[in-house]
Parts: C-alpha cells; sequence; structure tokens
C-alpha cells in the first residue's frame, strides 16, 4: 500500500507587502482570495492536497493565530494538528518542529511543506506523487516553476541537470534569492531556471537528520520546545524559552542550501504566484478591456493597468495608468505598481509609530463575535463589542490607561472580585488598566458593547472596577453597585 504524504501547512509571517488587506493579527493567508465568500489563501491549500494520497494535515502558526486556524479548519470540516509558536522564527524551525511531531507518531513518514499564501492554478499533486519513491530514498525535493516574467519577490532555482533514476528529478545547482530585475531578467534568459515555489517533499527523518548535520543547535532548541510544549485545546504551544534559541531562519538558506540531498522538480502546467506583493495580485487577476483589475464598489474613468478594491464604500478613479489603490475601512493605500516591494518600508515605518493599523483591521472576527474600532486618536480608542449568544470574553485592560465597557443592547454578566454582577443596557463599567474583566453574555440575543479606552492620565476616581447606571433624573452617571 502506498503511503499517504502528511501535508506541513506554514501559517507564519504577516504578508507585509499585501498590507492594508493583511496585518499581523489578519495576515494574507487568512483572508479571502477572490472577495466575501469565497475560501481564503489557507483553506483553498487544504482543499488542494485533500485526496486519497494525502494525510490530514499539520499547521504550524502563531499562538496568535491559532484559534483562527481552527475556525478556518472547521469552515471546510476538516481536522488537523496545530503546532502554535510562541515566537516568529521563519520557516526553518516551523518546518523541523513539524517534522519532529510527525516523525513521533510515524519514522516513515513523509511531509509536504507548503506555504499558505500562494496561488495555483492547476494539478500539482501529480507531480508531487511521482516524486515519492526519490523521498523515500532520502531526496529533499524542492519543487520550481518555469518563470514567465523577471520578478523581483520570489527566489530562483538553477536546474543542475537531471538526477539518474529518477525520471522528472533534477539537481540543484544554485538558489539565488530575490534577485535584483536586471539579475532576474538575464537568469530567465540564459535559461534553466525556475521560481522556487517554497513547496518540498521529504522524509521527516530526512529533514531532522540534515538539520542535525547542519545546525545542531537549533534541532536541539527545537526538540526541546515540543518536549515542554503546553499540551491546549487548540493544539500544543511549544516552549517559548527554549524555542527562541532557534535559529530565526528559513528552511532553504539554513538546510537546502547546505545539504547534498537537494534536488528539485518542476511543476508543468501549472499556474503559480506567492502572490507576496500588489503587483502579483494584478499579475494574477482576471483583467477587464481596459487592462484593470476592479474589486467592489469601484467606478474607473480613463484609468489603464490599475488594481483598484474597496471593501465598503465607493472609490472612483480618473486617469489613472498602472497604479494600485487598495480602499479599508482604516486604511488608505495609493501608489505605482512598479512600487509594490516597497509597501513594506511603510509597514516598518508604522510599526516604528506603533499604529493600530499595522496589527489589526478596524472590523476583526473572534470566536466569540467580533470586534469593530470605530474611532481612534491620540487620547482614546472607542470600540464596538458584538458577543455571540450564551459566549464569552475577557476584556483586558490595556496598561495605558483606564477603560470603560457600556452596554447598548442586552445584557450581560461580569465576574468583579470574585462577584458576578449583571450590566444591563445603559449602564457601564469601569475598568482598571492592568486587570481583565471577564464579561458573558446572559441574554438570548447578541450582545453590544462600547469599549471606550483612555491613554495617559485620566481621573483615578475612574481606575476602581464598578457598575455604573445612567438615569435621566440623575445626570449622565451614577454608582449602581460598588465592587471595590
Amino acid at each position: 500500500m502506498t503511503q499517504p504524504i502528511t501535508p506541513v501547512v506554514l501559517c507564519g509571517g504577516m504578508g507585509a507587502r499585501l498590507w492594508p488587506m493583511s496585518r499581523v493579527e489578519q495576515p494574507k493567508q487568512f483572508q479571502p482570495t477572490h472577495g466575501k465568500g469565497s475560501l481564503t489563501y489557507f483553506q483553498a491549500t487544504l482543499q488542494r492536497h485533500r485526496t486519497g494520497d494525502f494525510n490530514e494535515p499539520i499547521v504550524v502558526t502563531s499562538v496568535r493565530q491559532a484559534a483562527l486556524v481552527h475556525r478556518q479548519l472547521d469552515e471546510v470540516q476538516l481536522n488537523g494538528r496545530v503546532i502554535s509558536e510562541p515566537v516568529g522564527r521563519n520557516t526553518g524551525p516551523a518546518v523541523l518542529a513539524a517534522a519532529i511531531c510527525a516523525w513521533r507518531e510515524d519514522p516513515d513518514a513523509l511531509i509536504l511543506v507548503l506555504p499558505s499564501d500562494h496561488i495555483i492554478k492547476g494539478d500539482i499533486n501529480r507531480t508531487i506523487t511521482a516524486m515519492r519513491p526519490a523521498a523515500e530514498e532520502g531526496r529533499i525535493i524542492s519543487f520550481g516553476v518555469k518563470p514567465t516574467y523577471p520578478e523581483t519577490g520570489f527566489g530562483y532555482i538553477t536546474d543542475g541537470g537531471p538526477c539518474p533514476g529518477h525520471p522528472g528529478l533534477h539537481n540543484v545547482a544554485q538558489f539565488v534569492e530575490k534577485p535584483s530585475h536586471e539579475l532576474a531578467q538575464r537568469l530567465i534568459e540564459a535559461g534553466s531556471v525556475f521560481w522556487a515555489s517554497g513547496i518540498s517533499l521529504m522524509r521527516a527523518r530526512t529533514l531532522i537528520d540534515e538539520f542535525h548535520r547542519v545546525d545542531a543547535e537549533t534541532h536541539d532548541a527545537v526538540t526541546m520546545a515540543i518536549d515542554r510544549a503546553e499540551i491546549r485545546t487548540l493544539g500544543i504551544l511549544l516552549e517559548e524559552a527554549a524555542f527562541r534559541r532557534a535559529v530565526n531562519e528559513p528552511t532553504e538558506r539554513q538546510v537546502f542550501e547546505r545539504t547534498p540531498r537537494i534536488a528539485m522538480a518542476v511543476l508543468h502546467g501549472v499556474q503559480w504566484n506567492d502572490v507576496g506583493a500588489w503587483n502579483a495580485v494584478y499579475q494574477v487577476s482576471d483583467q477587464d478591456r481596459d487592462g484593470n483589475v476592479l474589486h467592489g464598489e469601484v467606478m474607473a474613468l480613463n484609468t489603464h493597468n490599475s488594481l483598484v478594491q474597496s471593501d465598503t464604500r465607493l472609490v472612483a478613479v480618473i486617469g489613472m495608468q498602472d497604479a494600485v489603490v487598495i480602499d479599508t475601512p482604516d486604511a488608505l493605500l495609493v501608489m505605482q505598481r512598479g512600487h509594490s516591494q516597497d509597501v513594506k518600508v511603510i509597514v516598518d515605518r508604522l510599526k516604528d509609530l506603533k499604529r493600530r493599523e499595522v496589527a489589526s483591521h478596524a472590523l476583526r472576527e473572534m470566536p466569540w463575535g467580533r470586534i469593530e474600532t470605530v474611532a481612534s486618536d491620540t487620547g482614546h480608542d472607542m470600540q464596538v463589542l458584538t458577543v455571540q449568544r450564551k459566549a464569552s470574553v475577557q476584556v483586558n485592560g490595556t496598561g495605558a490607561g483606564p477603560s470603560l465597557l457600556t452596554v447598548m443592547s442586552g445584557e450581560c454578566r461580569c465576574l468583579i472580585d470574585g462577584s458576578e454582577v449583571t450590566v444591563r443596557r445603559g449602564q457601564s463599567v469601569a475598568i482598571d488598566p492592568n486587570h481583565a474583566l471577564p464579561v458573558t453574555n446572559a441574554s438570548e440575543r447578541e450582545l453590544k458593547l462600547i469599549h471606550l479606552v483612555f491613554r495617559g492620565s485620566t481621573d483615578s476616581s475612574i481606575l476602581r472596577s464598578e457598575v455604573l447606571m445612567a438615569t435621566p433624573q440623575l445626570g449622565p452617571v451614577q454608582r449602581q453597585k460598588e465592587v471595590t
């Protein structure tokens, strides 16, 4: 009987060059591929390998995305083992952790490493399964795609000639990481070069052995992080202190470029793009007769070869050429398509300024409901929390200042200093900045809350957790019950 292959789906990374669609808390891989209602990039990856040739996947993700991974697995009715990273250490340690877990379950396990955020059209499984004998013999197979244009955001693999005994398998002469436009053009003109798809096939044991050979310290750190992992309902959480000691490098640089076991197979008849920047999104999208890609409520006049996308409101563009316009409720990006790689510079500046827009969208879906940021400035943030029926949420103090939670509709139960208090429409709870407030929806309908967070110095009287009630007779706010 042919041994099934275990997909290892890598869900780390932010996708900074696709800001403002992609954010730290809601990165590209969890966004829809073709607008609302379509599969996300992650789900499309799962579905692509949902055949008898494959086991259920191992998913490696950030601890902050573990709940989102489980929700999107449930949406496509698929089980999977989830490994949560406490900190990001690039793909090398992530793949090694998955390989160790797969090997401990099956010493002969074959793993297929997959990025979670690529667009692929065509049957790649035929080539992958054809390479199974080579992987069983100890080869590490990296899959390449014939390039169609000189892309500077992709890695390249140069062909080192055929491998005897394995039809379709080639030696690797060199890996070239994200070359300049001029070098990419020369590589393509010279021929025998392929885009590195980021997909690879190997025995789990092979990768473990090679990692131990080239970087024993990382091998030992990741092994210890698994041995000390915390078992959670959302999978395992690697032990942070050990995992931090692992090298912060991609698998290709840390192992593939340093092992004699590396080989390459070409994914023929496949359209592939890692969709790592807005120009790549434009390249893989269907274009109208003016060469435009228009998503959402968009009107274009005398505009050509442009990508325009709007999530919530009407956007009109006039007289634009080779432009990208990405409109979201809380951020707008306008640029020339040729500057797509520079979006990361803006993202880095936003990080330095500690802007919320780099971390999260104004509207965020959560396991218990959703959060929408409706106002934000240097003095305060205002959020609307919608809590599903019977669901619970822990409203955290920010540490930056006190906050006030007000019930807009429904009613909730709050646990304050060990006492359960019912809070109804029009009532508020003041939250200490260094504490968390457990809140449960006590009604049969959605609960809507306003969370107002103050920054900087504020009257210390609001720092006590207490229930406040608005009454027309006594003014806007009156204490109903002291709980501290």
